[in-house]
């Protein structure tokens, strides 16, 4: 008995048990919507691998799928992708071939006036989608929820164009859409209660959890993410090797390298991002990220980014255990860099509570579990110790490791022991 209880009481296992009262505490939200009517009908527009995924994600969940591009032969990779998924979950052609029947290819959007969710999923140009949500109002059923996935911009930026800019709200994926559990839920300042609400309920409908987050540069994940990042692509600039960064975080807890996760998304996807995001914060585009872009080396997806990929897969090159490379350094710079950024999104009302942040990095971008999320690690490293890292991390390598420390009383107790 005494054995069972010092393993209950030991930190892991105490983290472990709080991860699982975050995913609880995200499901609450899709309790909010008064309304009892769920999804039956979903549009999606834009057939490259995110909005490909979310309409096989979708179908695979049992709704019925419109998805919308400029041409048939540019909407069958998604419909390929969408087979695969079906056929990995159920492993029976039959079934997988009624999964792929529930997805109907819609080259002129004609699915949009009868959908009950709307999703755009093109690229990430404000212009592009404020043409795009002016003709979905014209069209669309009053009551139908209009959703944007973008990951940068700012909904109120987007929903200049509309009528009724309280129907504007942003649904935002993560990659890969079929193992990533988070979904973001966007609130711009003029979104209304009842579409986020509603917003919260399809997102339980098709088993994901919700986060709401505010409409700010990045909203949360990729707001922590960008940061950490930006490190990483320092890092590999001063001559850091992919294989050692990746195998530091992974041991730190991550559920992946970052540098591989860069390599996944797609170094384009991270150079517009950042592109977005730095408009508000400032930070320069790591050279080193822009000139594989500029090498047509975007990731797993070309075979090469700043690893090479075989069948998927990257072929990692082996550790020279002789080559100092501080693992202690690297740990140091991303983990505060992430802290950082999410103190900062606190104090902001990105999110409403340390715990949301928690639930939003451990479900959305990987971060270690046991550790129990970021502001937990936080608290259990203690203000005077976060404090010395920071003051010495700052002095080494600048105003990007500057963050405001006031007291912890000031702050709201929001770094130590909340």
């Amino acid at each position: 008995v005494n054995s069972a209880l010092s393993l209950v009481e030991h930190d892991t296992a105490k983290n472990l048990i709080r991860v699982f009262f975050l995913q609880e505490k995200l499901k609450e939200f899709a309790k909010k919507s008064d309304s009892n009517q769920k999804a039956k009908h979903v549009h999606v527009i834009g057939a490259g691998t995110m909005g490909g995924d979310i309409a096989a994600w979708c179908a695979f969940k049992g709704l019925k799928v419109t998805l919308q591009d400029q041409s048939y032969e540019s909407i069958a990779p998604a419909l390929g992708r969408a087979y695969s998924l079906f056929k990995s979950k159920v492993k029976k052609d039959d079934l997988a071939n009624l999964m792929l029947d529930k997805i109907t290819p819609d080259v002129n959007g004609e699915g949009i006036k009868h959908a009950d969710v709307i999703i755009e999923a093109v690229f990430e140009d404000l212009k592009v989608k404020q043409d795009l949500f002016k003709k979905i109002e014209a069209q669309a059923k009053p009551d139908a929820i209009l959703a944007t996935n973008t990951s940068s911009i700012l909904l109120d930026e987007i929903n200049q164009v509309l009528n009724d800019k309280s129907r504007l709200v942003g649904i935002h994926f993560f990659n890969p859409v079929a193992k990533m559990m988070l979904i973001e839920v966007v609130k711009g300042e003029k979104t209304s209660e009842d579409v986020a609400n509603r917003s919260y309920a399809f997102v339980n409908q098709i088993s994901k959890l919700p986060l709401p987050v505010a409409s700010s540069p990045g909203f949360l994940v990729n707001r922590v993410l960008a940061a950490y990042m930006h490190e990483t692509f320092i890092l590999l600039s001063e001559g850091y090797s992919p294989e050692v960064i990746d195998k530091t975080m992974k041991n730190f807890g991550m559920a992946m390298g970052p540098v591989e996760m860069a390599d996944i998304v797609g170094l384009d996807i991270c150079l517009s991002v950042a592109k977005n995001i730095s408009k508000y914060y400032g930070e320069e585009i790591p050279e080193i990220l822009q000139n594989k872009v500029n090498q047509k080396q975007l990731g797993k997806k070309t075979g090469k980014g700043f690893h090479n990929y075989k069948n998927g897969k990257p072929v990692k090159a082996s550790i020279d255990s002789t080559k100092s490379q501080d693992s202690q350094n690297i740990e140091d710079r991303l983990v505060m860099r992430l802290i950082n950024v999410c103190i900062l999104s606190l104090k902001e009302n990105v999110v409403t509570s340390p715990e949301l942040i928690d639930a939003g990095l451990i479900f959305g971008a990987g971060f270690a579990p046991f550790r129990g999320g970021p502001m937990n690690y936080l608290s259990t490293m203690g203000e005077e110790k976060y404090r010395a890292k920071i003051a010495s991390l700052q002095k080494l390598y600048g105003k990007r490791f500057a963050i405001d420390l006031e007291s912890n009383e000031q702050r709201g107790g929001y770094a130590v022991n909340y």
